[in-house]
């Protein structure tokens, strides 16, 4: 399984790095492989304020439909713009080119929920 060291994961698969009072969101690479070829992505637009665990876009495959949820409070600031015309960005780079979107986060950041990588490889292990 392909894994960054620098990023964090939610049990519902979606991982989220820190850039500054930023966070980037994904699914992960096992996610997107549980998916198979992903061939549409639907987004918000930006502005819109999310808690933790809400449902902040869509992604489908050949297979499923998928939601993606905030993995913690804060706005919506900006979307990956080429994934709408580009959704097999998710499958080839969950974790650089096929990053969903970005929140500014509210403060206090409560990171207690998330994984760090060993913990998410075992939740995965143990999921498949």
């Amino acid at each position: 399984m392909e894994l960054e060291k620098s990023i964090l994961f939610a049990k519902s698969h979606e991982w989220i790095q820190a850039a500054g009072d930023r966070r980037k969101v994904g699914i992960s690479d096992f996610a997107q492989g549980q998916l198979g070829d992903i061939v549409f992505v639907e987004f918000p637009k930006p502005g819109r304020k999310y808690a933790a665990g809400d449902e902040v876009c869509i992604i489908e495959s050949c297979k499923a439909t998928a939601s993606v949820y905030a993995p913690l409070a804060g706005t919506l600031v900006a979307v990956n713009d080429a994934l709408p015309g580009s959704p097999e960005k998710i499958n080839q780079s969950p974790y650089e080119e096929g990053w969903l979107f970005q929140l500014e986060i509210v403060e206090p950041v409560d990171e207690s929920r998330l994984m760090t990588t060993p913990q998410y490889e075992k939740f995965c292990r143990e999921e498949a």
